[in-house]
Parts: structure tokens; sequence; C-alpha cells
């Protein structure tokens, strides 16, 4: 599969795989949001989709 990692993520719920709390942003001020909503401490991380797990770069 060539997935991103909130497509994944949706695939799994979508199936009852239970996944922790997240959203997808595409600005500062959506992040912002979500991170609001989500509450707690919260981590943002990129989602790049290439290929070779752990070897670009």
């Amino acid at each position: 599969m060539d997935l991103f990692e909130y497509q994944a993520r949706d695939l799994f719920e979508s199936h009852q795989i239970p996944v922790l709390a997240g959203a997808v942003a595409t600005t500062p001020e959506e992040a912002h949001a979500a991170a609001a909503k989500i509450g707690g401490k919260v981590v943002v991380k990129a989602q790049v989709k290439v290929g070779g797990r752990g070897k670009a770069g």
C-alpha cells in the first residue's frame, strides 16, 4: 500500500482498530485549533510520502 500515515489511521479506525487522537492540518492555525481540541500535550509531525523506511537521508 502507498498511504500517508493519516490515511492508514482512517483505515485502522474503519476496522475498529484503536488509534490515538490526531488530526491533519495544512496551516499553523489549523494545527493550533486541532491541538486545542485534542488537549494536553501534542506533537506536530510532517507527513511526507517517501519510500524506503529510514533511508531518506
